[in-house]
C-alpha cells in the first residue's frame, strides 16, 4: 500500500497525501486463518460506559 503525495500547486495541495489501495487484494481472507477482534465500545470491566460516543461500526478481523 502506497502513500501518493501530490505537487503543490496549491497550498492544500502540498500537504497533501492520500492512500493508494489499488495493491490491496479483492479476495476476501482464508476463513481458517481469521478471528473477530473483540470490541470493548467504550465500557470498562464493569460494563460501564467510560468514553462518550464509542460504538457500532463494522466487525473487524485479526488475521
Amino acid at each position: 500500500m502506497a502513500i501518493k503525495s501530490y505537487k503543490p500547486t496549491t497550498a492544500a495541495r502540498r500537504q497533501m497525501t492520500v492512500t493508494d489501495y489499488s495493491q490491496l487484494s479483492k479476495v476476501a481472507p482464508e476463513k481458517s486463518l481469521v478471528e473477530s477482534l473483540k470490541t470493548n465500545s467504550g465500557r470498562n470491566s464493569y460494563g460501564r460506559i467510560t468514553v462518550r460516543h464509542r460504538g457500532g461500526g463494522n466487525r473487524r478481523k485479526y488475521r
